[in-house]
């Protein structure tokens, strides 16, 4: 039951290998998915019914996945750099990767989406797909990861 406690390193400094901070990592970088999955049901029915409500609707879904996602591949890199290795090494760096490509997907999503109204179709919609792919492969890589040690 030791890991399942908050550790310290030194004074008052949380560790950022113990499973209470790793788990809420895991919160955080699945959190985009359904915002970037709404993002994606958003420019569907933009789609169908020419209502522009929907791509700006779309618009803040994908900025605020972007967001977490951002948060997520800060904390990864962090985690990465700061922690004993838990991962394989040619896997170490794959979580990472692909919160990195989420996050760049994503941006230029946002700004596919800028564009005024059906002048971001069928490029939103596609993106968004995208977006989501990608995203929910870290989520998965992320998750499978997740409390797994490197053998000593």
């Amino acid at each position: 039951m030791a890991e399942n406690r908050i550790t310290r390193d030194g004074p008052d400094r949380l560790s950022i290998d113990s499973a209470p901070v790793r788990r809420m990592h895991a919160v955080v970088a699945f959190a985009s998915l359904p915002l970037f999955l709404g993002a994606l049901l958003s420019d569907l029915a933009y789609a169908s019914s020419f209502q522009v409500q929907w791509t700006n609707f779309a618009d803040w879904l994908n900025a605020g996945g972007l967001a977490l996602a951002v948060l997520a591949l800060v904390w990864a890199v962090l985690a990465e750099l700061l922690s004993r290795p838990r991962h394989p090494p040619g896997r170490r760096w794959l979580h990472a990767a692909l919160l990195a490509v989420t996050v760049v997907l994503g941006l230029v999503n946002a700004f596919v989406h800028a564009k005024d109204g059906w002048a971001a179709m069928p490029a939103a919609t596609v993106l968004s797909l995208c977006v989501l792919v990608v995203a929910a492969a870290a989520s998965v890589v992320g998750l499978t990861h997740f409390g797994r040690k490197v053998a000593a």
